[in-house]
Parts: structure tokens; C-alpha cells; sequence
């Protein structure tokens, strides 16, 4: 299914937008660093390293979304490609980051090790991905689903454990929280219903029957919003220094 820039940035990019300064942070990325983004899909973290000042690359495998990027920002090195084959030589950044992404590598020890191979000896490779319970969002998808008897598939590197045994020996890890608005459930709801990751998708895939009763008990596990309200994201982050 095609997803429009659009379409994420109206679902997750509300949330990616304000994890990205955070991020940027816990990976001490500054002005004149070489860094790289890599997953970065509409470019979320790769706007915010370019506005600090860090000499930006990004690796995207969607065309759609390197086409956005490369729209967005016509002074980062744009490649497309998956992680777990990045086009730069070895040693070729200060800092590698991968923002909400490892889980949807199709091999991600694959991935991180080849963003510990693009990075100089001290350089720093990051990694952050949604606290399983605590992403308030997905929680109360995740909760709707239980509620219906709909299975739900099993996404890893999504706890502090998970995460830090993935960048490997070293590893420092911390827990990061940011908030986004919604104007109202009518927002939130057509946000997901835009099919946008696996939550989108499994919305996509009802019919009308199944798609009411989803759309009645998401609410009732927001605690059945009148007007606008706020929810959390939270993201395990783990960083190290390559030796």
C-alpha cells in the first residue's frame, strides 16, 4: 500500500518531529559533525541535524520518500538505500542515527553494523525506537486490538533491554518523552485511517462493520476525548562509541 509523505507525517511525524531535538541531544550531534540519517524517512531527524549545522547525509529505501527529501532538503547527500547496505565508504561520519527505525529493518544487527562502519573510530552510533507501553498512541491501538480478540504482531527492540543488546557492548541507553496535540478523536482517527505502519494498515484492512466497532473502543481506551487532547510518546534510546 502506498503512503503518502502526507499521509505520515499527519500520523507519526507529529511525534517524530519533536523526538528528533531530543534525539539529536542524547547523541551529542552539534555544528560541523559529519552525521548520517539512516531509515529517514520524510525527514523528521534529517531536518533537525541540517539545522544545527551538521553536514547531513540520509538513507532512505522508499523512493516516494527520497523524492520528499530530496525536495526538503536540496543540501543533504540523498541516497536510496536500506540500512543494512549504506553506499558511504567506511569511516565516513562523526555520527551515525537511526530514528524509529530498527524495528522495520529487514536485519538490524545487518544494519547497525553498518552504521558502526560508516562511523570514525570515536564517532557515535545512536539508535531510538517506541517504548512499547509507553508510545501512548500505539498503547491504546495495541489495547483496541486486545479488546477485539485481533491478534497483534509482535514488534522487537521496543525496551530498554532490547535496544541496548542491539547496539551492542557499551551501550548507554535513556528513556525519551515528547507530546503531540490533536485538535480532536475526529483528527486522531483520520490520521490513522490514512494506512500509514502497521496500525494504519490493520485499519485499512477492515470493512465497515469492523472499522466502526475499532473506531468506538480506540476512543473509549482515549478515554473518550471531547475536543482536543494530548498524548505522550516515549522511546528508548541507546547510543555507543565505536572503538
Amino acid at each position: 500500500m502506498f503512503v503518502s509523505d502526507t499521509a505520515y507525517d499527519s500520523f507519526m511525524g507529529r511525534f517524530s518531529r519533536r523526538l528528533a531535538p531530543v534525539f539529536a541531544d542524547f547523541a551529542g550531534v552539534g555544528a560541523g559533525q559529519r552525521v548520517v540519517d539512516v531509515g529517514a524517512g520524510t525527514g523528521a531527524l534529517t531536518a533537525e541535524l541540517a539545522q544545527r549545522g551538521a553536514e547531513t547525509a540520509a538513507a532512505e529505501p522508499s523512493a516516494a520518500f527520497v523524492a520528499a527529501l530530496r525536495a526538503r532538503f536540496p543540501g543533504v547527500d540523498v541516497q536510496e538505500a536500506a540500512a543494512e547496505e549504506l553506499p558511504w565508504p567506511d569511516e565516513s561520519f562523526d555520527a551515525a542515527l537511526a530514528q524509529l527505525v530498527v524495528t522495520f529493518m529487514s536485519d538490524a544487527p545487518a544494519g547497525l553494523a553498518e552504521m558502526r562502519r560508516v562511523v570514525r573510530p570515536g564517532g557515535t552510533v545512536a539508535v531510538c525506537m517506541w517504548d512499547r507501553d509507553g508510545m501512548e498512541m500505539l498503547a491504546a491501538i495495541d489495547r483496541t486490538r486486545d479488546a477485539l480478540g485481533v491478534e497483534r504482531a509482535f514488534s522487537a527492540y521496543r525496551s530498554q533491554g532490547e535496544i541496548a543488546q542491539l547496539v551492542g557492548d557499551g551501550a548507554e541507553t535513556e528513556l525519551l518523552a515528547v507530546e503531540a496535540s490533536y485538535d480532536d478523536f475526529e483528527e486522531f482517527w483520520g490520521a490513522l485511517g490514512a494506512g500509514v505502519g502497521p496500525a494504519g494498515a490493520w485499519v485499512a484492512s477492515l470493512d465497515d462493520e469492523q472499522r466502526t466497532a475499532a473506531r468506538a473502543e480506540l476512543y473509549r481506551q482515549l478515554d473518550e476525548p471531547d475536543g482536543p487532547f494530548t498524548l505522550t510518546g516515549r522511546a528508548w534510546a541507546a547510543r555507543v562509541t565505536r572503538e
